[in-house]
């Protein structure tokens, strides 16, 4: 390669990498310096005692704290319900598919993976409502079918950081397994998955942060303004995503805006703490993730 074709490949790599980095801090720097000064312990909890909140004696009604226990519900039950179909998926396209059935599972899988959430929340408000003719009234949108909403959207991503992280494991390392007389499933579960395991990790990393995002899906599924915190299955939830749409859309002065800068930081700050709790889990089981 000529001199000048690498010094342009060098130069538009990094003029990209930094025109990339300063939209980050830009975006986080505004949200930041705008939030600031409207996080306080009167945002979390209101005019109710944070002791009393924090041991559900006494409701917060005009708070952030529903809000943020109904986020931390919604992301790790969708996570718990997506995580074991999307590593079965995972398994059974790298190991077992072949042909036209696993190319037209891959078909589904990327099809699923670009559906608008509305469209997915769409759906699961269609089966709230199924459920709620079949309940005779008892079942309906609420955050057991939210969460199962969302285990949809985060399933694809999930599918293919298994196959991935499976499909990365060494050639000699199948060759050693199958030489040693395991059988297919042994290989997978006492060999092939705890290999895998931090690329799958890492996958459920992604879904967090997808889940504690979606507006679209929850809107439809069960969030409410005022539900309190989360109390049942099937009950109505709060959650930061959508708390932050209805501060932004129906603010009246410079004050319930900034509130919502605030909570936007809350929850920039609660995918912080799930995304490191994650990574030093992943880093204390399997020392050698990077």
């Amino acid at each position: 390669m000529k001199r000048w074709r690498r010094l342009l490949l060098h130069g538009g790599a990094l003029l990209s990498t930094l025109g990339l980095l300063s939209g980050v801090f830009f975006f986080l720097g505004h949200i930041v310096l705008k939030g600031m000064p409207s996080l306080s312990l009167a945002l979390i909890f209101g005019d109710t005692s944070p002791l009393k909140a924090l041991l559900f004696t006494q409701r917060v009604f005009n708070g952030l704290f529903p809000a943020i226990c109904g986020t931390l519900c919604l992301v790790l039950l969708s996570v718990v319900l997506a995580l074991p179909a999307g590593i079965l998926t995972g398994v059974w396209l790298s190991h077992f598919g072949s042909g036209r059935a696993k190319a037209l599972l891959s078909l589904c899988i990327d099809t699923l993976a670009g559906v608008p959430s509305i469209v997915v929340g769409l759906f699961g408000f269609s089966f709230a409502i199924l459920l709620h003719k079949i309940s005779h009234g008892t079942v309906g949108p609420s955050l057991g079918i939210a969460a199962l909403t969302l285990s949809v959207l985060v399933l694809p991503g999930i599918v293919r950081n298994t196959q991935l992280a499976l499909a990365a494991i060494p050639r000699e390392t199948h060759l050693a397994v199958s030489a040693m007389g395991a059988t297919p499933v042994q290989a997978i579960v006492r060999v092939y998955l705890p290999m895998a395991s931090p690329g799958i990790f890492r996958g459920a990393i992604l879904a967090m942060g997808r889940c504690a995002e979606d507006t679209a899906a929850i809107m439809l599924t069960g969030v409410v303004a005022t539900a309190g915190a989360p109390y049942a299955l099937f009950g109505r939830f709060e959650a930061l995503p959508f708390a932050i749409f209805t501060i932004a859309s129906e603010y009246s002065g410079p004050e319930e805006l900034a509130q919502g800068y605030g909570a936007s930081l809350i929850l920039l700050l609660l995918c912080a703490l799930l995304f490191g709790l994650s990574a030093l889990i992943a880093s204390r089981f399997h020392p050698d993730t990077p």
